[in-house]
């Protein structure tokens, strides 16, 4: 295990329900696809930088509900403002990364605690 945070440090992340409505490849770029992602009326859509091309297609990340960090700093990859970022999870030699979803249907925007 990492680096031990306190409990307010974990208070400040934002962890919302989002859902992917467009996913593109970005040039010059193996592994990062470029997403627009929903997070509802309060916090509107988001352009988010991915690496996760060689572990989803694109026709598999359409639509499907994430959980993303909503209060990340942005950040520019290739060029691109990245506004927030994906949970995963991925195993030790990272082979396997599988991002976090709802386990059930919930609305977009709705808070992880």
């Amino acid at each position: 295990m990492e680096g031990i945070i306190n409990f307010s440090d974990w208070e400040k992340i934002d962890l919302r329900v989002g859902q992917i409505k467009k996913v593109e490849d970005i040039e010059g770029a193996d592994k990062l696809y470029k997403l627009e992602v929903d997070l509802g009326k309060e916090l509107g859509k988001r352009t988010i930088c991915a690496g996760i091309k060689e572990h989803y297609s694109k026709d598999e990340l359409r639509n499907k509900k994430i959980i993303i960090v909503a209060n990340l700093a942005p950040r520019k990859l290739r060029g691109i403002e990245s506004q927030g970022m994906l949970l995963a999870a991925v195993n030790k030699d990272e082979s396997k990364v599988i991002l976090l979803s709802p386990e059930k249907d919930i609305e977009i925007g709705s808070k992880v605690r």
